[in-house]
């Protein structure tokens, strides 16, 4: 009897025990799984730290050589725009440069030519009239007794058409029908004489150079004028 108890006294404690154990086992081994899984998981999440904190380097680089271009780009468009600026100046000088270079080609050739007449249609001879750029029948009349003066083929011949002005009015008026003065000298000598254009050259002087005092009337009448030199 005595024994039995005893068995039976041994039994129930084991029995009583070993479910404690089998549960701080569990938990032993969930806590284990659980651990693993919770050191998986940080490393993930450091590995994926470095990969933005990377991604945030490589971005920032972008950014950088992004700028890098944009301030090249301004700089180049600059440089760009100075080098047309300069081309366009360089440009205008080689034209300027072209002219000055054609004006005294011009002027070597006529100094080269030999003068053969020179004429002054003027209104003290009762040619052009104050204001006025028409050519007047005398004028046109002291022109072709002119032509009939040269001896040799008239357009075989190079004339200087000069338009001159008194100083009444604004300069730049004055210039202007100075010029067109010599222009209707030109047209006549194209017209009527078959004079070549590319052998008549006028040019307007206005009131740069007057021949007589222009606070006199007759004065004013004598710096009215045309002056043509004919070279061969």
């Amino acid at each position: 009897m005595r024994l039995t108890a005893l068995t039976t006294g041994l039994l129930a404690l084991t029995l009583a025990t070993a479910p404690a154990c089998a549960t701080k086992k569990f938990v032993r081994t969930s806590v284990g799984e659980v651990n693993s899984k919770v050191d998986t998981l940080g490393g993930t999440v450091e590995a994926t730290q470095a990969r933005v904190k990377a991604a945030e380097g490589k971005i920032g680089e972008v950014d950088q050589k992004a700028e890098a271009a944009g301030k090249a780009a301004t700089t180049a468009q600059t440089a760009a725009s100075a080098a047309a600026a300069a081309a366009q100046a360089a440009d205008s000088k080689a034209a300027e440069a072209g002219a000055k270079a054609s004006a005294v080609q011009a002027v070597v050739e006529a100094d080269k030519k030999r003068l053969l007449l020179e004429v002054t249609l003027s209104e003290d001879q009762g040619n052009f009239n104050f204001g006025k750029a028409e050519l007047p029948e005398q004028a046109k009349v002291r022109l072709d007794e002119v032509m009939n003066k040269l001896k040799a083929d008239p357009k075989s011949v190079f004339i200087e058409v000069e338009g001159h002005t008194d100083d009444r009015g604004a300069a730049l008026d004055n210039q202007k029908l100075g010029l067109e003065r010599a222009e209707s000298v030109k047209r006549y000598l194209y017209e009527h004489h078959k004079i070549p254009l590319h052998r008549v050259n006028v040019i307007s002087f206005g009131e740069e150079k007057p021949v007589a005092s222009n606070k006199t009337k007759e004065g004013r009448a004598q710096n009215r004028r045309v002056v043509l030199r004919i070279l061969n």
